[in-house]
């Protein structure tokens, strides 16, 4: 177990970053917002996917500490007796002012350091730049299937991406050019016999607690105070239309008729409990 009871999820975010894991953290943190996400796959391998709606980044959100100039702010003082927060004295404000004053040098060092690794996960967009997300949503816009990046600030991109193919290969869903994001919203994997299973991780409850989601469930509750600000809720739709014969899912309905076949969907958000979406469909090629 970590032991953090004392920390909200905000907390222990910048708790995270101050240890030197802002790369690993914006990485892992590409999120959806409000979205219609649509896949349709014909038991011949063809395969169509649409997402419209939001996409939430860590990396441009206000926790990047990383790219924002630090300003001393003073940490919470305890009474010896009672371990109850109290207020601090005069000479305890000053020492604090002074350690923080004797420790500039090593925060600009490692500030700079974070600097640089935020700007090569980026594929060279500077994070302290005030248009860096501006930028980054053009690069996207260079990449097959996205036909629209937009982005609305604090992190949080509109966003219109539709792809067909074969699956003749693996396929998930988002792919950005130099970012390695470790949770897709939706994945296609490919077997030998056939079959091909999909599943979208981020579908799921645990989305709309960022990280818990990462970290699994040793972080405290996810009140409303504990929420990473401007991280939106995950609410949307998830469709899957094939005409393959569906040997699983995990709806609450189950394989309904549809002009395409059969079709499974999916609420997000409006369950407590809601397991991330998955399928497995056999094809008959």
């Amino acid at each position: 177990m970590i032991a953090l009871p004392a920390l909200t999820i905000r907390r222990a975010a910048v708790a995270l970053l101050a240890c030197g894991l802002a790369v690993a953290l914006a990485a892992c943190f590409v999120l959806p917002g409000q979205f219609t996400s649509t896949l349709d796959i014909r038991k011949d391998g063809r395969f169509t996917y649409s997402y419209q709606g939001e996409i939430f980044m860590f990396v441009f959100s206000e926790l990047n500490d990383a790219a924002k100039p630090e300003e001393f702010s003073p940490s919470a003082c305890f009474d010896s007796d009672t371990g109850e927060e109290r207020p601090c004295s005069k000479d305890e404000l000053a020492q604090q002012r002074k350690d923080w004053d004797e420790g500039a040098e090593r925060r600009k060092a490692k500030q700079q350091r974070e600097l640089e690794e935020m700007r090569a996960f980026l594929g060279g967009i500077d994070p302290s730049d005030p248009k860096a997300a501006e930028k980054f949503a053009e690069k996207l816009q260079r990449q097959a299937g996205w036909r629209r990046v937009v982005s609305k600030g604090n992190g949080l991109f509109d966003v219109d991406f539709a792809i067909n193919g074969m699956l003749t290969y693996d396929f998930a869903f988002p792919t950005m050019e130099q970012v390695n994001n470790s949770m897709p919203f939706l994945q296609l994997s490919v077997r030998n016999d056939g079959t091909v299973r999909m599943d979208a991780p981020v579908f799921g409850t645990k989305a709309n607690d960022p990280l818990r989601l990462m970290m699994g469930q040793n972080f405290p509750g996810s009140g409303e105070e504990e929420k990473i600000p401007h991280a939106p809720k995950v609410r949307g739709t998830f469709t899957l239309t094939t005409d393959g014969q569906i040997l699983s899912n995990n709806t609450d309905q189950g394989p309904q008729a549809d002009s395409a076949g059969q079709k499974l969907h999916w609420t997000i958000g409006e369950q407590d409990n809601l397991a991330a979406p998955m399928a497995l469909i056999k094809l008959s090629r």
